[in-house]
Parts: structure tokens; sequence; C-alpha cells
């Protein structure tokens, strides 16, 4: 194992030690020892680095290779960017998450979950398989969806984690739809073979279903207009939790998917017109429900919505302005976004509250965490300031927005795009003001017993670097983009890209010019918000995405009470009709329409006399259960007819088959014996003639249909080539063994058996529980 697998599986190792390590919580906190991990991790991809481009590193194990499915990855610019911010947010947030969570908490269930987290974003951004990529992708909305719900005890974090996964999950299975059909065209499932073959899957009729079900995965995941509505329900989750998942990681996991395959879509116009209508629609409308939000963290909730927007707007311009501005931003987002989430921790800690409008003066009381606030709020505002990283990328961005590229369609949105942008700028400086100067500034109004002061210099650290982060940036970007964003940007490009970033362009040119705007108007618009406020009445109003949410969830919880109520009869003979008539139905369409009926006999072989009468007896046995009325009886009579087919095995020289078909036949009776035992007597049920009928029917369709399916599948009609001659020639070369059964039982259908064994755990967990439940309900 390489060592980039070792960093890839070392947090999930954690994970598993970490029930034990949470034991000592009481004399040192759980995060303790977690924290040494993420910082290991982020000293090791930054080693990685002065090779990104150079000779990207490319390790793999072999999973399923039948399938083509191994655990391939690969670390180029873009993954190493990825993997900086996984692991370098990582540790600012476990460091911050020592000082937020009281020991009191379930430490070892939340670093538990974080360990799996960061696993889960790691093999996202390093798979260099499709379905590998897939597996940690919906492993990210699982772990999220524990995390979201921590404080599972709290509605709001029940509501807030079902919202969350139901969205992405949904999403995640259009990703895997899409995933297939790239694998049905091209025949890889490696990325940079897919890549390779970018001209195949354009010219291919199903380009269209590949395009946009890849994008609505990566919409839903990173909270994209219409499927943001799951992102504010979110912020239920413990500080350090948004601070992580919501501003650097989870959230960016759709963002990355389009980058890696922007090589590949970036020449198509459809894709074109939706990332960049999608991605600007975000900006704008995440930016102005900002504006009317009085929770701090509901206010950070949607600006991540805008902010997610106008990266996702930028690969949708795709040239090589706007790519290196989306990666620019995306890393300075992660800086000021985590400081900003870190401050509302801390306000909460100290308050009590996030609602601004309790919020007044803290600037007197607690200077540093205000002073931090300043600058992320003031970065993130794109506010000119040689100081800030924020105004650089956006500026670049008006740059990008300015300089769409060369085709009819884009020439003809080409004059729409600055005014979209500008707009959601507007609305991002006036919700930056209001998270600055509302809580801060004013008359201070106290109504707390206890007056607010600086948190200990623990909470303050982690904050206070990403602040550092935003000013070094700032003043000396040209080091970070050398390093860190042009091989990521070539990574997504596919050539190379320089960096050239300086904070003075001359007064006259059209990005700076758009930023004064931005300023001056959004200045206005901040300070006057309390006389156009009302607009939020009307649009929105009350036809939200959310009430969309929850009439198609209800919507689906009625259909399944009705479908629940009609076909759970709590009868057994209808569910068992049920499944008869949909077996009948299938099997028989399938044999009408696919099957010659032709019944050759000349190559069967002839049978003695004892085999005919173990026949006889299985056939009579059968038959002698029609007229039997005693249950006990009946299960003999059917387990004879069981006995009797091990026993032909036998005759046979199948004894492997014979000693299974011995003791699944036994442990069946032995069930049927207990459970038939608490049902009625067979002459007490009263049937109509219409249901007695409806049996008979049934019956004899079921028997012709397993006889003719016997008999077609045993006749050499030449339709068809016979499976068992691929399996007598492959069992030894492919499972090492010359007795095929037990090949095509461990090795051919190994993974139907693991699935198998998975369900029966499922199930024997699910009936644990039920009793666990019932003994504590007796007890009470």
């Amino acid at each position: 194992m390489h060592l980039l697998h070792i960093a890839l599986f070392s947090p999930m190792f954690i994970a598993c030690c970490i029930p034990f390590l949470s034991r000592w919580k009481t004399a040192v906190h759980t995060g303790w020892f977690v924290l040494p991990l993420p910082l290991l991790l982020c000293g090791y991809f930054i080693s990685l680095l002065p090779n990104a481009s150079s000779a990207p590193r490319f390790v793999s194990i072999p999973w399923i290779p039948s399938l083509g499915i191994n655990i391939d990855l690969y670390a180029d610019g873009l993954a190493l960017l990825f993997a900086l911010l996984i692991t370098g947010i990582g540790s600012l947030v476990t460091f911050y998450s020592i000082y937020y969570l009281k020991k009191t908490e379930e430490l070892g269930h939340f670093y538990t979950y974080l360990a799996i987290f960061m696993t889960a974003m790691l093999g996202v951004v390093l798979s260099d398989n499709i379905f590998i990529l897939y597996t940690f992708w919906e492993l990210t909305s699982l772990s999220s969806f524990l995390l979201i719900g921590f404080w599972n005890k709290r509605k709001g974090a029940q509501y807030g984690a079902q919202k969350s996964l139901f969205i992405t999950v949904a999403g995640g299975l259009s990703l895997f739809a899409s995933f297939l059909i790239i694998f049905s065209v091209t025949g890889t499932s490696s990325i940079r073979s897919i890549i390779l073959q970018s001209d195949m899957l354009l010219n291919s009729p199903l380009f269209p279903a590949i395009l946009l079900l890849m994008l609505l995965g990566a919409f839903t995941k990173s909270a994209q207009y219409p499927f943001h509505t799951w992102l504010p329900d979110a912020m239920e989750a413990p500080t350090p939790v948004s601070a992580y998942l919501h501003s650097a990681t989870m959230v960016k996991a759709g963002i990355y998917l389009v980058a890696r395959f922007l090589i590949i879509f970036a020449s198509s116009d459809l894709f074109f017109l939706m990332v960049t209508g999608v991605g600007l629609a975000t900006l704008c409308w995440g930016a102005f429900l900002a504006l009317r939000q009085t929770d701090l963290k509901a206010i950070l909730a949607y600006s991540t919505i805008s902010q997610l927007g106008m990266v996702m707007a930028m690969l949708g311009f795709g040239t090589n302005t706007a790519v290196f501005a989306a990666v620019f931003h995306l890393f300075n987002h992660a800086t000021f976004k985590g400081c900003l989430f870190m401050v509302a921790g801390i306000i909460d800690h100290k308050t009590g509250t996030r609602d601004i409008r309790k919020l007044r003066g803290l600037l007197t009381f607690m200077p540093i965490t205000a002073t931090l606030a300043f600058f992320a709020a003031f970065s993130m505002a794109g506010i000119p300031m040689p100081l800030l990283n924020g105004f650089l990328s956006k500026e670049m961005f008006f740059k990008a927005a300015t300089q769409i590229g060369e085709g009819s369609l884009r020439e003809a949105v080409a004059p729409f795009i600055p005014v979209a942008a500008v707009l959601g700028s507007l609305f991002t400086f006036a919700y930056s003001m209001l998270l600055v100067f509302s809580p801060f500034t004013g008359k201070v109004v106290n109504t707390r017993e206890q007056t607010p002061q600086e948190p200990g210099v623990g909470m303050l650290i982690s904050p206070a670097l990403l602040a550092l982060f935003i000013v070094g940036i700032g003043l000396f970007p040209n080091v970070l983009g050398a390093i860190v964003l042009v091989p990521a940007a070539e990574s997504i490009l596919g050539g190379t890209t320089s960096s050239d970033i300086s904070f003075w362009h001359g007064f006259f040119n059209v990005p700076f010019l758009l930023s004064c705007l931005v300023v001056i108007v959004g200045t206005i618009l901040y300070m006057t918000r309390h006389r156009w406020n009302s607009i939020y009445h009307i649009l929105p109003g009350k036809l939200s995405f959310d009430t969309l949410y929850q009439f198609i969830l209800t919507a689906i919880g009625k259909t399944a009470k009705t479908t629940n109520r009609i076909m759970m009869t709590e009868s057994l003979t209808d569910y068992f009709r049920i499944v008869i008539v949909v077996f009948v139905g299938l099997a028989g369409y399938t044999l009408i329409r696919s099957l010659d009926l032709s019944f050759v006999t000349s190559h069967l072989a002839s049978g003695e006399f004892y085999e005919y009468a173990i026949m006889a007896i299985v056939a009579l046995s059968a038959l002698a259960c029609v007229f039997i009325h005693h249950r006990i009886a009946l299960i003999l009579t059917v387990g004879v007819t069981g006995y009797c087919v091990s026993l032909l095995f036998v005759v046979l020289r199948a004894p492997d088959l014979a000693l299974t078909q011995l003791v699944i036949e036994t442990v069946t009776v032995a069930l049927f014996l207990l459970c038939f035992y608490h049902l009625p007597e067979i002459g007490k049920i009263k049937q109509r003639a219409i249901s007695k009928g409806l049996q008979i029917i049934l019956s004899v369709s079921v028997g012709v249909i397993v006889a003719v399916i016997g008999i077609a599948s045993y006749s050499d009609s030449g339709q068809f080539e016979k499976i068992s001659t691929y399996f007598l020639k492959t069992s030894y070369a492919l499972g090492g063994g010359d007795n095929v059964v037990n090949v095509i039982l461990v090795d051919m259908r190994g993974l139907d058996t693991l699935l198998e064994i998975t369900v029966l755990g499922l199930a024997a967990l699910g009936i644990y529980t039920m009793i666990h439940v019932r003994d504590r309900e007796r007890l009470k």
C-alpha cells in the first residue's frame, strides 16, 4: 500500500480507534488525540505540491479487476488543492472544536463522524476511478448527515440532517446514473482515460443525458439553485461542523466534480448555458436572501450559497482567466468563510444568541473577535484594500465576466453576465456589512446576566490563523498562485497557465470600476435596507423552494401511506398472491416474447429404475399436499419432497448439492413447524369460491411456468449459449478450484453472497433492536 492510500484511509482507522480513546475524555479532550492526524496529512500533501504539475502521483490497488474497478488515486494540482483545504481547514476546525465542545458532549461520536467525513472527502478528490469516487461521494452525504444531526435531540437538527441527506443522495443517484452511461460509452472507469476519450463522449447521442445527470449531482451537493434549500437547515449542526463542511469541504464537492470534468464539457454550449446560468442565479438569489436573515449562521449559510454560485459560474465561463479566478476564489472563500463561522460560534458561546437583533456593541467587549470579523467580512465583500485576498479574486471574477469568449451563444448572453455579476455582488457587499456592523457596532444592549467577553486564546487561534491567511494572500498572492493555484488550474484546463495577480491595474479598467460601483451602491443598499425590506413579502413570499420541498415530502408520505394501506392487508395469503402474480406475469411475458420453447430429448441421458422411483415419490408427495388439511402433516409431506430431491442429488453424484439441500430442507421444515404452530387450522379458514379459484389458477400458472422454464433452459435450441460452458472452462483459471459449484458460490457469486450476508446481518440487527426495545418497555 502506497503512502497516498495510507493518507486516504488513516482518518477511517482513527475513527475506529476514537471510541476507545474517548473513554479518557474526562482527563484529556478527545480532540487532542485526533488533531495530529490532519496536521500530518496536511504536511504530507504540501510535500507533494512541487511535483503536482510535472509528475502527479498515481497509485493503484486492485479491487474488482474484472470490472476495471480499482482503488486508483491521482494527486494532481486540483486534487492537492482540495486535499489541502480538507486537511488544513480540518486541522483548524479540530483545534477549534477542542475549546468549543464541552467534555460532557458525545465527543466519541463527533470525532468519529468527523474522521469518516475526512476520509470520504479525500476519497472524492483523490479518486481516479468514477465508481470509487461515487462510493466516497455518498459517504460524504452519510457522514455529513451524522454531523448535522449531532445534537439529535433537537428537532431542527433532525430535520436539517434528513433534508440534506434526501437532497444530496438523490443527486448522488443521478451522478451514479451518469457514471454508468459514461462507462457504457467509453468502456473505462478511469477518469484520466475518460478525459482522453472526450470526443467519444461529446459525439455520443447520450451526451446530453450524461451532462444533465452529472450536473444534477454537482448542483445538489454544492447547494446550487434551486437545490440550495438544504444548506440553511444544515446550520443546526455545531459551529465547527458548519465551518468545516459548509465553508471548505462538502459543499465544494460539486465544484470539484465540475472542475474535474471541465476539460470534457467546456466546448459544449449546453454546459456553458447550464453551469453559467445556474451559477449566476445562485449567486444573486443566495445573496438576496442572505440580507433578510437575522441569525448569524443563517446569513453565513446563504452567503455560502451565493459564493458557491459565483465559483460555479466562473467554471461555466470556461476561459483560462475564469478558471484561474475560480480556483483562487475557492481558496479565498475557505479562509474568510471559515473565519466568519468560527467568529459566529464565539459570539454564540459568549452571548447565548446568534440573533443580530439582540446583538449590539460587541466591539466594546470583544475587540479581537470584532477585528477578525472585520478582515473576513471585508474580504468577502471585495472591498478594494491591499490586505484583503477577497478583492483580488472578486476583481478577477469581474474580468472573467467581461471576457466570455467566442461563439454565437456566448456572444448572445455576454451582455447579461456582467449585470448578473454586479447584482449578486451588490447584495454580497450589503450582507457582509450586516455581518460586521450589526452585532459589533451601535449602542450596547445587554439583557444578559453576564457581560460578554473575549473567549480564551484557544478558541481565537484558529480564526486568527485564517485571518492571517487573508492578509498574507492579499499581500503576497503570487506565492500562493505559483505553488497551489497554477497547478490546480492547469489540471482543470489540461494545459499551461501562469499566475500574475496584482492589486493595482490602474483606474480606468472595467473590473476596478465595477468594484467601485459595488462598494458605492452596496453601501446605499445596506443603509436603506429597512425601507425596501418589505420586498421579501413579495419575493419569494410564501412560494419558496423550502415550501416546494415540504410539498414533495408530504406528497411522498401520503402516497406511501395509501400504498401501505392497500398492500399491507396483514394477510400472508395476499402477500403471497402478489409475489406469485408478479412472478407469473414477468416470467410468462419473457417466455412468450423471447424463448424458443422447443423440447429436444435426443441428448438426454437414460435413467435407472430407482431414479424414476425417487421422482415418483416426489410427484406423489407434491400431489398429496393438495388434499391434506392438517398443517403439521402438510409440512412433513412437503419435507418429503425436499429430502427426496436431496436423495436424487446423491444418486446423481452431486454430494455438495445434496448436503446443501438436506441442510436447507431441515432448517425450513423446523422453521415452518415453529411458525405455523401459531396459525389457525386450515379447516377453520373460510374461503370464498372466487378466492379458491384464484388460488387454483395461480398454482397451475406457477407450475406451468416453472416446468416450461426448466424444459426451455435444458433444451438445446441454439438460441443462447449455455452459461455452464463458461463456468466449466473458467472455474479453475479464475477461482482456483475444480469443484465448479463451490467456485460459483464463493468466487463467481462472491459479491452476491456478500450482499446476502449483509441483508441477513441487517435483519439480525433489526431483530435485536426490536427485542431490546421491547425489554426496555417492559422494565418501565
